[in-house]
């Protein structure tokens, strides 16, 4: 059984950024410093999003050579759906 998510302002920050161009792909570097959080916080929130399958992530290839691949995340349509229903319920997202 999945565990409900703890609404947080770390959370609701990310969902902010994500919400606000739900069809855009993000790096995680981006969504950083979009929100302000740190990896140690970021990356945990996307992966438990991602295990809600409230996010979906890939890989995208290399833009140089040297470098590695990056990961990739967007919301789902399931993802969209909570942060909606977040929004009617608590208002914590901007309505977009």
């Amino acid at each position: 059984m999945k565990r409900p998510v703890r609404i947080t302002h770390s959370l609701v920050s990310l969902l902010d950024a994500l919400s606000g161009a739900p069809a855009q792909w993000w790096h995680g570097y981006d969504l950083s410093k979009e929100t302000g959080l740190k990896a140690g916080t970021l990356y945990p929130l996307l992966s438990r999003l991602e295990s809600m399958g409230l996010l979906e992530a890939r890989w995208s290839a290399p833009q140089a050579n040297g470098r590695p691949p990056r990961h990739l995340y967007r919301l789902t349509s399931d993802g969209r759906v909570f942060v909606r229903d977040l929004i009617a319920t608590s208002g914590a997202v901007r309505a977009t």
